[in-house]
């Protein structure tokens, strides 16, 4: 009997990055990806959250999306997604727990739905390395979303938060107030394609990975089995 995995939509979308190293791919596995060292500075996680409640707020006040979402047709109101540990889905053919957490559901007046997730970031080349791991994550939470109920799922999109940090607008006088400062953000939209099917090809490759007996060879130049190496030396 196989041991079940289980893997978040963002993990799955490290398969589909040039930089994919299969060691270290399953070196997190196996430790069902608590890796020593790692530090995730928590006002990303609250500023998602406010714009999540800046933009259900607008709805909720306008009846209406704002209009930077226009962009993704017509929208008619908001869905909350359930709880990450609601939304998830088992891949029989392969014993793999999908899990995730998109950041906003939007429904159209046709009814479908549209699965968004935001990123606070600035679309940089960057970015732009980093985008074949946001479409696969996308459509992971689309596939998820139609077996919760969200169905059907037509659009899927990343919706980039920039930060304006240029002087001009850091020096106008509604970005202060009494206890401090404001930030204002611009959104960049970027519409991903819905290619659900894909999803259950990656879990198979997951489980491929995960069953080798031994660790795969690591990608040539890998910057953290390099790392590594040099801190099994110093063991």
């Amino acid at each position: 009997m196989s041991t079940q995995i289980r893997i978040s939509a963002k993990n799955l979308g490290e398969l589909g990055l040039a930089s994919f190293c299969p060691r270290c791919f399953w070196l997190k596995l196996k430790l069902g990806n608590k890796l020593p060292f790692q530090i995730f500075p928590g006002i990303f996680s609250s500023i998602d959250s406010y714009t999540k409640s800046v933009v259900h707020g607008y709805f909720d006040i306008h009846d209406c999306p704002p209009e930077w979402l226009v962009e993704l047709g017509k929208i008619k109101g908001y869905v909350n997604p359930p709880h990450f540990s609601k939304y998830q889905i088992v891949d029989d053919d392969n014993d793999i727990l999908l899990t995730g957490g998109p950041d906003a559901v939007f429904m159209k007046n046709d009814g479908s739905y549209i699965i968004v997730d935001y990123k606070t970031a600035r679309y940089s080349k960057a970015q732009d390395s980093l985008l074949p791991m946001y479409e696969i994550q996308l459509n992971a939470y689309g596939l998820i979303g139609e077996r919760c109920g969200f169905k059907p799922v037509t659009d899927l999109a990343l919706i980039y938060m920039e930060p304006k940090t240029d002087k001009e607008t850091a020096c106008l006088d509604a970005s202060y107030h009494e206890s401090g400062f404001n930030m204002q953000f611009d959104a960049s939209i970027h519409k991903v394609k819905l290619q659900p099917q894909m999803i259950y090809t990656l879990l198979a490759q997951v489980r491929e990975i995960f069953d080798l007996k031994e660790k795969p060879e690591k990608k040539a130049g890998c910057k953290d089995c390099e790392a590594l190496a040099q801190l099994l030396q110093l063991l």
